[in-house]
């Protein structure tokens, strides 16, 4: 079996096509665009380039994009402040706070601190919280889980009633689309560092999620035969043919698994380009949202 390759970039692009156009239309109908405000704390480089893919995507649709790049050495307060500000500027309808942050800083408080209404990345512990709850609906969804999910329905297969298998249980992908799985009525079970027979569980799923964070760790002799495989990992590796000295892998051994797999996602190209555009879906809902208050 040769597995079709899901396109995350192909995907994300559709959807930005469509955000755009609503964008062209909110901004043409109130006077002012989408506003999306981030928090960056410290001179982490990835974080930084982060921070400016998510500008040049807001640009490419018509939003605003501002940011508040605050020193390393920063106050819990002043950080606590800066998503206060962002709160109350009525231009910006959605925020994100840029983590990991400096071990100093209180990350939950921090969050706590977002407006639920303001809350694009949907990582408000509330949110999270309506996320786990049978009969609650969170304000916003996080934004990799929700592509995660987006990727499994390009596939046209049921999600309900399938055995799906985690790998990760961290609070930003893990958790969360565990949670999403659950919803979609998939039976899931979460598998991480302490888990035992880890291949036992992968010959049992159906749709196998990947965001353990280690380089090419699941290999295609341990899937079922036609499982879908979402690959969420980015690991860079050395590679001396690469200009840079290195290149980006998933968790998931591609080679080996596309050829088990019906449906599998590449890295780079496949979760990462839905991240920014489920947050630029999300942007857009809360500005939406924002003129019916």
């Amino acid at each position: 079996m040769q597995a079709k390759i899901l396109d995350g970039r192909a995907v994300a692009e559709r959807i930005r096509g469509d955000i755009s156009t609503s964008a062209q239309q909110f901004t043409d109908e109130n006077g002012y665009a989408p506003g999306l405000g981030v928090v960056l704390v410290g001179d982490d480089p990835a974080s930084a380039m982060y921070v400016r893919m998510k500008r040049r995507a807001c640009e490419k649709v018509g939003f605003i994009s501002e940011a508040q790049i605050l020193p390393a050495d920063v106050t819990q307060e002043q950080v606590e402040a800066a998503v206060r500000n962002y709160n109350d500027d009525p231009k910006i309808h959605g925020i994100l706070v840029q983590l990991p942050m400096p071990d100093h800083i209180d990350e939950e408080a921090v969050l706590r601190e977002i407006s639920l209404s303001k809350d694009v990345d949907g990582i408000h512990p509330v949110n999270i919280g309506k996320l786990g709850m049978r009969g609650r609906e969170p304000s916003f969804t996080p934004a990799t889980p929700t592509g995660c999910m987006v990727l499994l329905e390009e596939t046209g297969e049921p999600i309900e009633g399938k055995q799906a298998v985690v790998i990760g249980r961290s609070n930003i992908v893990g958790l969360p689309v565990a949670l999403m799985l659950t919803n979609a009525n998939a039976t899931v079970t979460i598998c991480h560092s302490r888990t035992q027979d880890l291949q036992g569980y992968l010959k049992n799923a159906d749709i196998v999620v990947a965001a353990v964070g280690r380089p090419e760790f699941i290999k295609g002799e341990w899937l079922k035969e036609g499982a879908i495989v979402i690959d969420v990992g980015s690991n860079s590796v050395d590679d001396p043919s690469s200009k840079k000295g290195y290149r980006y892998v998933g968790d998931v051994e591609f080679e080996s698994a596309s050829q088990v797999a019906s449906y599998i996602t590449k890295v780079p190209g496949g979760v990462g380009p839905m991240t920014i555009t489920m947050l630029l879906q999300n942007t857009l809902k809360a500005a939406q949202e924002s003129i019916k208050a």
